[in-house]
């Protein structure tokens, strides 16, 4: 069973109307662990992580994870063995990845307001580069960083291209918050202050052009651009810089005929236009960093929920489920489309269209718009949402006290739990006020 790259490639409907995934029934895991429960294939987190060492072979490229996709003890290990360095944007994820064993020099520190605690655990744990993202940033963290030694950072560079699946994940313009601007000379003076820092190592430049790309396009202007910023830093400051990040961003398919980026073609066609630049600016070729998150990690899992009730309004019929914006706020902050599909029956009446809402007290909880289900779908009923692996459960909230739901890793027939549901006594032990 595949409708593209929407579901794991484990994924088989089986008799009776079930889907399993990495051999585990969907059914079986949501009677077990309860709902809403996401069930994360480990073999198709590994399968999209040597994808990506294979189109960006380690002898020339780095590959880091995205953490802030979704980040838990057992993903960190498993990128971490199939080659895969990390990108953390806080101390909290730093120290996860860090308590798990992954080794801190192939970890990258970002953020655009970096607080004292994630400066600090970032130069005391030892990570590989830190991500400069504002002027202030740099005397900051020049203090930080012990006397005789230097840590490695690179300057986020935005390069002036719009790009990305909406407004609010677009960040490779000057009208968003993240980065220097390579139009008002923010980057060059920011390359030129860290280079005057004997404690920091400027190794390279760095640009992360938006969300949900799902053409090469735009990353080959990004690379041309920031080709001829490492040039004028050659030109004025004489030093050649040995490493270019363009970010991540890559698109995946949510619903069935969405494109998702063809990671083979970006890595061929970015070396390409790489080189070629390079070649005309007399520059050597430097060391490129990628930082997939959504695409690794978003198309392994899937988010199953319990049907609680099913309306009927006016024109249109409202299916509500168990969870919603607090485990998946995508819907609500991104207008994001979803494909839900009846797990667990066979059902052979003919489709109607509903709308999926959440169980929470707003208007805008809603999971998927539009949507086909069989029109006897009841109270009782699972709805499995694949593509759920980024930016459900790492967004997620306490809103309305509804504990996050479990991660469950799947592999072999076999599952296991990663992350344990949130508890009503966990959120009552935070409550410390009378």
């Amino acid at each position: 069973m595949r409708d593209g790259d929407v579901w794991p490639a484990s994924a088989r409907t089986v008799p009776g109307g079930d889907v399993t995934v990495g051999g585990v029934s969907l059914a079986e895991a949501a009677d077990r662990f309860g709902t809403p429960v996401y069930v994360l294939d480990e073999d198709e987190v590994r399968r999209r992580c040597r994808a990506y060492r294979a189109a960006f072979p380690s002898a020339e490229a780095d590959v880091v994870y995205a953490a802030k996709a979704f980040l838990c003890r057992a993903v960190a290990r498993w990128v971490g063995e199939e080659g895969l360095g990390l990108d953390v944007c806080s101390a909290g994820e730093l120290g996860l990845a860090v308590a798990t064993g992954f080794p801190a020099e192939r970890i990258v520190m970002h953020g655009n307001a970096k607080s004292p605690e994630d400066l600090h655990t970032a130069v005391r744990l030892g990570v590989g580069r830190i991500v400069i993202d504002n002027a202030s940033e740099i005397a900051r963290l020049a203090t930080i960083v012990p006397r005789n030694t230097r840590q490695q950072v690179l300057v986020r560079v935005v390069p002036g291209i719009s790009a990305g699946g909406h407004a609010a994940i677009r960040t490779g313009t000057d009208d968003q918050k993240f980065g220097l601007s390579l139009t008002d000379g923010s980057a060059q003076h920011a390359i030129a202050k860290v280079l005057g820092q004997p404690r920091l190592q400027l190794m390279g430049l760095h640009c992360h052009i938006g969300s949900q790309i799902g053409t090469v396009k735009p990353y080959l202007q990004a690379v041309r651009r920031m080709v001829g910023l490492l040039a004028r830093v050659r030109d004025q400051h004489g030093v050649v810089l040995p490493q270019l990040d363009i970010g991540g961003g890559h698109a995946i398919a949510y619903r069935p005929g969405e494109r998702s980026l063809d990671i083979r073609t970006l890595a061929t066609r970015v070396r390409s236009e790489l080189a070629d630049g390079c070649a005309r600016a007399g520059l050597p070729v430097p060391r490129i960093t990628v930082e997939p998150g959504r695409a690794v990690i978003g198309p392994a899992a899937v988010a199953v929920y319990r049907v609680l009730a099913v309306k009927r309004t006016g024109a249109r019929t409202f299916v509500a489920v168990d969870g919603g914006m607090s485990d998946n706020p995508r819907p609500a902050l991104y207008g994001v489309r979803y494909a839900p599909r009846l797990v667990g029956r066979a059902s052979t009446a003919a489709p109607q269209q509903v709308t999926v809402v959440g169980r929470h007290c707003e208007a805008g909880d809603v999971l998927a718009d539009g949507v086909e289900l069989p029109g006897d779908v009841r109270p009782g009923d699972l709805l499995a949402v694949p593509a759920a692996g980024a930016y459900h459960l790492s967004m997620a909230s306490g809103y309305n006290l509804v504990g996050r739901p479990p991660v469950v890793a799947v592999a072999d027939g076999t599952a296991r739990t990663l992350v344990r549901r949130e508890s009503l006594d966990d959120m009552r032990r935070r409550d410390i006020g009378v």
